[in-house]
């Protein structure tokens, strides 16, 4: 019988939740779904000086929207809790014991100005800095002296020194290390804290965890946790790095590139579904040529052997591209409660508003679906149906408005709209057509100072649709205004 795919994504609390964060929640997920296996959630609280539960109930939060549900973890429970590494320190402890019982670690009471000495000597050697393993056999005549000075010790493993930790990692292939690299390392701290690498490797272990997907930048960490394991003789899992997420600009990633959260996009008005389709492909190679996804058949699709080790490049635009795709697929109520919130943080609207006026902003929203890549683009997109044009325009702009004929069939129109029978885009674009018959202004002289009158750019959406949803009243007030 095969076993059953545990994986987990350990997030450390110490900021918001970024977006290489994310991918690899969602890689350990899709995972997860995939193989019908478990996605366990846990909390690597250890840096207490950094670590906070606001940043903490972010990552929840985050998680949530994006819809990558666990089935073990902090907030849900399971057999193999606590989920936060703060709430096992005991567990630890226990562990580094044995190891120290079993002659694999050992106290180290050196001071930071003697490991200082150690590496200078090394790197004047030419050699790598590692430790030396300086106080492997103490005698306790020695420990005596070092505890009557008042040195707290640090717990060491002692690593060998001609070994080779090799493993087959799911994106890289074949991995080697040589552990004269390496050297006697801290696993537990003078404050009796362990750290990263001993919390995180007897946490998978006891947690059960079979594969662990991480970032690229956790394989340097590897050799460490692969000394740990056989130290302890836990069962090694299968290791997956995947690649670094960088800017356009082929550079590490950072706010020049645009928004580095997830509760950023979120706040833009970014559909998790969108989101969650976006981060699926980014260092991952689905077959053919689809890119758009529902979760199901990310669900259906997802495998580490499609994942690429060469680093995944953040593109803006293609997001944006993904979104608006999202966003097409809302319904004209859809549209509006999803970019509702924008219009009451730009002032546009009341939270509270008539059913006549959600008709109308209905109207409006879907009237300018097709420029709408994100949700707070609505903000800019809609102001012309709620803010006057102003009164400073740009010179080439001034320029057409101060025409002979542009004063003349801007005069003309606002005349013709007042006697109109009925206030449709069919009558509205009649009208508009007779006005220039009647005036011989046509074309581009006649429909840039009307648009410019009612909004203040040259181009837009259609303007006998936007004309309609303005109203009678509001669109001849606009236009007199440049008689």
């Amino acid at each position: 019988m095969t076993e059953k795919i545990r994986v987990r994504f350990a997030p450390s609390p110490t900021g918001p939740f970024h977006i290489g964060g994310a991918r690899s929640a969602l890689f350990n997920w899709l995972v997860a779904k995939h193989t019908n296996g478990t996605f366990l959630v846990r909390i690597e609280d250890t840096d207490l000086a950094r670590s906070s539960r606001e940043s903490e109930e972010n990552i929840k939060e985050a998680m949530k929207w994006l819809g990558l549900d666990w089935d073990e973890g902090i907030d849900v429970g399971g057999e193999t809790g606590p989920y936060r590494q703060t709430e096992r320190v005991d567990i630890y402890k226990k562990e580094v014991e044995r190891l120290i019982q079993e002659g694999k670690a050992y106290y180290c009471y050196l001071s930071p100005e003697e490991l200082e000495k150690e590496r200078q000597e090394q790197l004047a050697a030419g050699k790598t800095p590692v430790h030396k393993g300086t106080c492997r056999h103490l005698t306790p005549e020695q420990i005596d002296i070092y505890k009557q000075m008042g040195r707290k010790p640090v717990v060491r493993l002692m690593v060998p020194t001609d070994k080779v930790y090799a493993f087959d990692d799911m994106v890289r292939g074949h991995v080697e290390f040589q552990s004269a690299g390496v050297g006697d390392f801290i696993i537990m701290k003078s404050d009796g804290i362990p750290v990263y690498n001993f919390a995180v490797v007897v946490d998978d272990a006891l947690m059960k965890v079979t594969h662990v997907i991480r970032a690229e930048e956790h394989l340097s960490n590897t050799p460490r946790q692969l000394a740990i394991y056989e130290a302890l003789g836990y069962d090694i899992p299968t290791f997956g790095h995947i690649s670094l997420i960088l800017g356009s600009d082929h550079k590490k990633m950072s706010k020049r590139h645009g928004a580095t959260s997830v509760q950023a996009y979120r706040d833009k008005g970014y559909l998790p579904d969108a989101m969650v389709n976006y981060l699926s492909l980014l260092g991952w190679a689905p077959k053919g040529e689809q890119e758009i996804f529902t979760r199901k058949e990310l669900i259906a699709q997802f495998t580490m052997d499609r994942v690429s080790s060469n680093d995944a490049v953040f593109d803006i635009e293609k997001l944006n591209w993904i979104n608006f795709q999202y966003m097409k697929k809302l319904s004209q109520t859809e549209l509006l409660d999803f970019v509702m919130p924008f219009l009451v943080q730009a002032g546009y609207v009341d939270t509270t508003i008539s059913d006549q006026r959600r008709l109308w902003l209905e109207k409006v929203v879907w009237y300018v679906r097709e420029h709408l890549y994100y949700g707070q683009q609505v903000i800019e997109n809609v102001k012309p149906f709620f803010e006057d044009v102003p009164e400073s325009l740009a010179a080439n702009i001034q320029d057409i408005m101060a025409l002979e004929e542009s004063k003349k069939i801007i005069a003309a129109y606002a005349d013709s709209l007042m006697n109109l029978s009925s206030f449709d885009e069919e009558s509205i674009k009649k009208c508009f057509k007779d006005v220039m018959k009647e005036t011989g202004i046509k074309g581009k002289a006649a429909f840039e100072p009307v648009r410019i009158a009612l909004t203040g750019e040259t181009h837009g959406p259609g303007l006998y649709t936007m004309i309609e949803l303005l109203g009678r009243e509001e669109t001849t007030r606009r236009l007199q205004r440049f008689i």
